[in-house]
C-alpha cells in the first residue's frame, strides 16, 4: 500500500464516469488519494489485519441500484475503519441501505441535471454553509433515499422535499445524493474541502517535488542496479516527461526510441530528434517503422483493431531494439489516469470506453516488464511535473497527440493517400492556430478525415471528394471537455486554405460535441 495514501483518501469506485472526477478534485487541493475497485481484495485484507489505509473514504456514485440482485456492496467491514466517510449518489444509497434505511425509485423516473437544494444543517461538507442557504448542485440518479436510517439526520433537501444530502447523528459519516465533484454543482469544490480538511484533517502535502522524489525511488526499486530501460519517445508531453523523469532515476541506462510509424503528424520525427538529440544529451534511437505499421493495419477499419495491432506493432519494435542492449528487460510509457479507466475496467465496475493502444492494446506475451510512472496522474499534474523537472513551456504546453497517431484520425481504413490528407489539413489547422494566437486557449485541436464523398465545385469543374473535419476541445483533465468556441471568420480562414492546398479535399466541418456525450478524438 501506497506510503503516502495514509495521509489521504481512498476512493472505492462503484462505477461512475465521474470517480475520477472526484480524484481529481482531491488531488487539486493538494491531497493525495487512490481509486481501488469496491470489490478489491485489499479492502478484505486490510480488515483482517486491523489495518486503516487512509485518512477517509469516498464512496463514488454508480449505476446500479441496492435493489437489484449482485448490485456493489460495503465490503470488508469499512465502516468499522472509524475514519470519515462521504457517499456520494450511489454511495449515499448503499449508506442508507446499510443503516436500515429505505431507499426508492426516484420519483417521476429519477432526477438529472441541475437542481436547487436548501441547507437544513450546517454539518460534513455543508459544514461551510448557514441553514437555509440555496445553492444549485449536479444530480444524476434514478433511485434515492425515501427514508432516512433512524441514526441519520437531514442536512439538505432539494426546493421539492427530496433528500440531498445526510449525516450521521454521531459519527463522521455523510451522504450526497449529487455529485459534488462536477464543476456543474457551483460550490461542490467547497464541500470536498470541507470533507477533505475539516472532517478528515488532510494534510495538503501533495506536490510534484515530493512526487519527482517518490517516483524516482520507485524506479530505481523496480530497475535494480543494473537494469536497463527503454522508453518509447513520442515526443508529446507524457513521454517527454517519463524520459525526463527515467534520466533522473536512471541516467545513462536509459535508452529511448523514437518509432517513426508513418502515423505522424508533419515533420514531427525531425522535430523530435532536433529536441532530444540537441538538448537532453538522452540516448536516442529512431526507427523507421513505417511500412510494418502500415502493413499492420491493411485493411482494417474497426478503431479498436486498429489500436490493438498498433499496441502490438509497438511492443515488437521496443522488444527488437531491447534485444540489442545488455539488461534491457524494461519498457517504459507515458501511460495516464485516464487512459486506464477509459481502457479497461480496472477500477471497479465502470465502462470501458475504448482500449488505449499502451493499455488495452498490448500484447499478452510482452517480453518486457512495464513501467509507468505517471500512471496515477492527470493531464495537468503531468504538466506540473514536467515544469518541475525542467522541461520547456512549449514542450509541456503541447496538445495531447493520440499513441496511434493519425490512424485513429482517418475514420475507416487507412492508406498512405488518407494520411497524406489529413496529415496536411492538421498542420494548416494547428499553424493558423498558433499564428493567430489561439493555440494555447484550447485544449486540444487536430482534423480528421471522414469516409464521406461529397460533390463540390472547384475551377468551374464539379469535384467528388473527401470531407475533413476540425475539433478543437477546451478541458482541464480530458475526462469532460467543452466545445472549443472558435471565431467563425478564423474557423472559414482555415476551412479555404484546406480545401485550396489538400488535394482531393472540397469540404471542411466543425465538431462542436462536447465530452459526454462524445469523447475527443473521434475513434
Amino acid at each position: 500500500m501506497n506510503e503516502e495514501l495514509k495521509e489521504g483518501l481512498l476512493i472505492l469506485d462503484y462505477g461512475s464516469q465521474y470517480t475520477l472526477l472526484i480524484a481529481r478534485r482531491v488531488r487539486e487541493l493538494g491531497v493525495y488519494c487512490e481509486i481501488w475497485p469496491c470489490n478489491d481484495p485489499r479492502v478484505a485484507a486490510l480488515q483482517e489485519r486491523g489495518e486503516v489505509p487512509a485518512r477517509g473514504l469516498v464512496l463514488s456514485g454508480g449505476p446500479s441500484s441496492v435493489h437489484i440482485e449482485g448490485a456493489p456492496r460495503l465490503e470488508g467491514g469499512i465502516l468499522s475503519w472509524g475514519v470519515p466517510v462521504l457517499g456520494i449518489c450511489y454511495g449515499m444509497q448503499l449508506l442508507a441501505s446499510s443503516f436500515g434505511g429505505r431507499v426508492d425509485r426516484a420519483a417521476g423516473g429519477g432526477e438529472y441535471g441541475r437542481t436547487e437544494v436548501v441547507v437544513e444543517a450546517a454539518r460534513g461538507p455543508m459544514a461551510g454553509f448557514e441553514v437555509g442557504h440555496r445553492t444549485e448542485v449536479w444530480m444524476s440518479h434514478g433511485d434515492a433515499v425515501g427514508e432516512l436510517p433512524a441514526e441519520f439526520e437531514a442536512v439538505a433537501r432539494t426546493e421539492n422535499g427530496h433528500l440531498a444530502a445526510m449525516a450521521h447523528k454521531t459519527k463522521p459519516i455523510f451522504g450526497v445524493q449529487f455529485h459534488p465533484e462536477v464543476s456543474h454543482s457551483l460550490e461542490g469544490a467547497a464541500m470536498l474541502e470541507s470533507f477533505v480538511f475539516d472532517v478528515c484533517q488532510c494534510p495538503d502535502t501533495w506536490n510534484m517535488a515530493d512526487f519527482v522524489t517518490s517516483a524516482v525511488a520507485r524506479i530505481q526499486a523496480q530497475v535494480g542496479e543494473r537494469g536497463h530501460v527503454i522508453c518509447g519517445l513520442s515526443g508529446g508531453v507524457d513521454s517527454s516527461v517519463v524520459a525526463a523523469l527515467l534520466h533522473r532515476a536512471v541516467g545513462d541506462r536509459l535508452t529511448c526510441v523514437f518509432v517513426d510509424t508513418g502515423l505522424l503528424r508533419y515533420q514531427e520525427r525531425e522535430r523530435v530528434q532536433a529536441l532530444f538529440e540537441g538538448h537532453f544529451g538522452i540516448d536516442l534511437r529512431v526507427v523507421d517503422a513505417r511500412e510494418r505499421f502500415l502493413e499492420a493495419l491493411a485493411g482494417v477499419s474497426d478503431p479498436e483493431v486498429k489500436r490493438k495491432r498498433i499496441g502490438e506493432a509497438f511492443v515488437r519494435v521496443f522488444e527488437a531494439e531491447a534485444a540489442t542492449i545488455a539488461n534491457a528487460s524494461f519498457l517504459a510509457q507515458g501511460t495516464l489516469y485516464p487512459d486506464v479507466i477509459e481502457s479497461v475496467s480496472v477500477l471497479g465496475p465502470s465502462a470501458t470506453i475504448k482500449s488505449h493502444h499502451n493499455v488495452g492494446g498490448l500484447p499478452e506475451d510482452m517480453g518486457l516488464e512495464l513501467i509507468e510512472p505517471l500512471r496515477e496522474l492527470f493531464k495537468d499534474e503531468v504538466r506540473v511535473l514536467g515544469r518541475a523537472l525542467g522541461l520547456s513551456a512549449e514542450l509541456v504546453g503541447r496538445h495531447p497527440f493520440p499513441g496511434p497517431g493519425l490512424a485513429v484520425r482517418v475514420l475507416g481504413e487507412v492508406s498512405e493517400d488518407a494520411l497524406r490528407k489529413v496529415r496536411q489539413a492538421d498542420h494548416i489547422f494547428i499553424e493558423a492556430l498558433r499564428a493567430e494566437g489561439l493555440y494555447d486557449q484550447v485544449w486540444q485541436a487536430f482534423a480528421v478525415l471522414l469516409p464521406v464523398k461529397t460533390v463540390g465545385v472547384m475551377g468551374d469543374q464539379r469535384t467528388y471528394d473527401e470531407v475533413i473535419a476540425l475539433r478543437a476541445v477546451t478541458s482541464k483533465d480530458g475526462m469532460t471537455a467543452d466545445r472549443g468556441h472558435l471565431p467563425m471568420s478564423f474557423l472559414g480562414r482555415v476551412s479555404d486554405r484546406i480545401i485550396n492546398r489538400v488535394e482531393g479535399v472540397n469540404r471542411v466541418v466543425y465538431d462542436v460535441t462536447s465530452k459526454p456525450p462524445g469523447t475527443i478524438e473521434w475513434e
